[in-house]
């Protein structure tokens, strides 16, 4: 039996996951460390390290903060979960 509430609470741990996945990744790709991508963002490299482990679910200032720091832009959409008939 399901627990009420468990599918979101999985939704909200995979999205935590890719995006620090994807955080570190680009971090990666710019040749930086965690404390140089926490002090691009005024944050402390742990707070860096629980998020790209999907330890945090960032605000979305948070999310504009890291993407000029990784040197990206921020892209926030919403897309039909089905296509219209």
């Amino acid at each position: 039996m399901s627990r009420p509430g468990a599918g979101a609470a999985y939704d909200a741990a995979r999205i935590r996951f890719e995006l620090g996945e994807a955080v570190r990744l680009r971090r990666e790709q710019l040749g930086l460390t965690q404390a140089q991508l926490a002090e691009r963002t005024g944050l402390k490299q742990p707070a860096v390290a629980r998020f790209e482990a999907g330890g945090t679910m960032p605000t979305i200032p948070m999310l504009e903060r890291l993407a000029e720091a990784l040197e990206m832009r921020l892209n926030v959409e919403f897309q039909p979960l089905r296509e219209a008939s």
